[in-house]
């Protein structure tokens, strides 16, 4: 079964430079196919996650934006977790298909076929590439919803683990652009109070905790996802783009952690209940 509860909660340089492998910046072009994107949103919300699954609690879902620019940040538990998303945050639930920052190993083969096709894009974490930072800026002025694993691999020790820094400075680039058509300001610019007022996309991060009933997910596991309340980047454009980039991910984090120790806060409140399919 599913559970639903609403927790409306009170607190809340780009280098020029391309890189050396040209195949590595084109292959970071994605798009959604129109007849394959609601085909496995479908399959996926009605058969195979229900089916898979025993319980699915989730908590927070009107904090999902429907418009505008937003980057999801959640926990990485399993493989699992690339099917989930969609389903408490896809197409069926905010009308918006997904953009998935995933590994280059992850692009590769028939899984990736798919994963392009379903709007994903590769980043190499060893060697991130400008080009992937330009797509995902480019995604976000569109107003595109893009999906980005802030821990960067999987941790099924349930511990928020550090996080990459590639997360707030994509978020604050894309933060200094404006509508598309225009350029993004360099990355000396970011920080500036100018830039804050006059071109501020309004970007915003939605924390998003993961839990399974066990470390490596079988039939019948349970899964609780909490949603947080999204961060406003706009917030953090007042200095220094290194120090501000710091601070969103310090911020980011403990919004991370609070999702992820909640629960048992959530022992005392009723849930309503809603057969699976």
């Amino acid at each position: 079964m599913i559970e639903q509860q609403s927790s409306f909660d009170s607190s809340r340089n780009v280098s020029a430079t391309m890189p050396a492998n040209p195949q590595v910046a084109h292959s970071t072009t994605s798009r959604v196919c129109p007849w394959l994107s609601p085909l496995m949103y479908l399959l996926g919300r009605h058969f195979l996650m229900p089916l898979f699954f025993g319980r699915i609690k989730i908590t927070g879902q009107e904090n999902l934006p429907k418009t505008g620019p937003v980057i999801l940040a959640p926990t990485h538990r399993a493989r699992w977790d690339a099917l989930l998303i969609p389903y408490v945050a896809g197409r069926c639930v905010t009308g918006r298909d997904l953009r998935f920052m995933v590994t280059i190993s992850e692009c590769q083969g028939l899984q990736g076929w798919f994963v392009r096709r379903m709007g994903g894009f590769p980043v190499d974490p060893q060697r991130p590439s400008i080009s992937t930072l330009r797509h995902g800026v480019d995604l976000l002025r569109n107003g595109e919803t893009v999906v980005i694993f802030p821990e960067g691999g999987i941790f099924r020790d349930d511990e928020v683990h550090p996080l990459k820094p590639g997360i707030s400075r994509l978020a604050l680039s894309a933060e200094s652009s404006d509508k598309p058509g225009e350029a993004a300001l360099p990355c000396d610019k970011l920080g500036t109070a100018s830039a804050k007022s006059e071109r501020g996309l309004g970007v915003k991060i939605v924390p998003i905790a993961i839990q399974y009933s066990q470390p490596y997910p079988t039939w019948g596991t349970d899964v609780t996802i909490h949603i947080g309340c999204p961060i406003e980047v706009a917030d953090y454009t007042g200095n220094s783009v290194k120090q501000e980039a710091k601070r969103l991910t310090s911020d980011l984090t403990k919004a991370l952690q609070k999702l992820n120790h909640q629960e048992a806060e959530l022992t005392q409140h009723a849930f309503a209940e809603i057969a699976n399919g």
